[in-house]
């Protein structure tokens, strides 16, 4: 493999001898990846937090300590879902002993407040622990890409509910900590994806009673799940079910097929399903709220907070 499989960034590569357009090239042709920005692995190299901890250990400044999105990255959770990045966001890092920003061209320095117990160390690297890595991305994300950071940090196992609110009481009249104790509370391990996390909060947002999720309903066929149900009946007596059909899982017309009959098998024990997409849950369009409220015999409070 490249380099033996270990990360390398353009300095090495130039060292080696080469050319800009090498590395153009073999990132085309899928022979390389980019693992963070500005540092490269080979594509058979596997996946691991060893591996991502060596590869920000490349480009991050000495004796900082990794943060927010890059360290949750570390652990395997996607904060970037929405974004589809081109190019990866910098390196979010902080200094601890001054307790102010790092700047660096492949870095993005944070003042980030740092209590005891919040730094573990990863090899060579020290990174803010799962506990409060979820804490500052509660503080400082958006409300839905929040919410799905911690959903997913529930979901893998990496920290737990309890342990979780006794964090966020730990930073107390810290700036940004107001949202975090809320989206703690609308927080569901169940949540298998970051859009079934936002379509989760624009449902609460609306007014609308707070949803169950990863319902397990039986079928004629099978055992399905519902990702965001009510289980009240709505006025007609059915009981409705939202599904969130992401654009990498849900956009060909074998998927479809699959969805629609899956719909169907719900629907044949008294269930009303609504197919939800992207766009659906992102903007300004009321059409979702709209339609929820119509199932519900609900008027959605709008118009939307995000």
């Amino acid at each position: 493999m490249f380099f033996d499989g270990n990360p390398f960034t353009r300095s090495d590569a130039a060292a080696a001898g080469w050319s800009v357009n090498k590395i153009t090239a073999l990132l085309r042709d899928g022979y390389i990846r980019r693992l963070v920005r500005g540092v490269y692995v080979d594509a058979l190299a596997a996946d691991s937090i060893e591996l991502r901890a060596a590869a920000i250990a490349r480009v991050a400044p000495p004796g900082a300590v990794i943060c927010r999105r890059t360290a949750a990255w570390l652990y395997g959770i996607d904060t970037l879902a929405l974004h589809e990045h081109r190019d990866l966001p910098s390196v979010e890092c902080v200094r601890p002993p001054r307790r102010r920003a790092t700047r660096l061209p492949l870095s993005a320095g944070h003042s980030q407040t740092l209590l005891h117990g919040d730094v573990v160390e990863l090899g060579d690297l020290s990174v803010t622990s799962p506990l409060a890595t979820a804490v500052h991305l509660g503080r400082h994300l958006d409300r839905p890409f929040a919410l799905s950071a911690i959903d997913s940090m529930l979901h893998a196992g990496l920290i737990g509910h309890d342990k979780l609110r006794a964090a966020v009481e730990r930073y107390k009249r810290h700036p940004g900590i107001a949202q975090a104790p809320e989206l703690v509370d609308l927080a569901e391990p169940l949540t298998e994806s970051p859009g079934e996390s936002w379509l989760r909060l624009r449902v609460i947002d609306a007014g609308f009673p707070r949803p169950e999720v990863q319902v397990a309903v039986s079928t004629r066929q099978r055992e399905r799940r519902i990702d965001v149900a009510f289980r009240g009946a709505c006025p007609d007596g059915r009981r409705l079910g939202l599904e969130y059909d992401s654009d990498r899982w849900h956009s060909d017309d074998r998927a479809d097929t699959r969805d629609s009959a899956r719909r169907d098998e719900l629907e044949e024990v008294g269930w009303l399903i609504l197919p939800v997409r992207r766009g659906d849950v992102l903007g300004r369009n009321p059409a979702l709220e709209l339609a929820i409220g119509e199932a519900l015999g609900i008027q959605p409070r709008l118009p939307r907070r995000w």
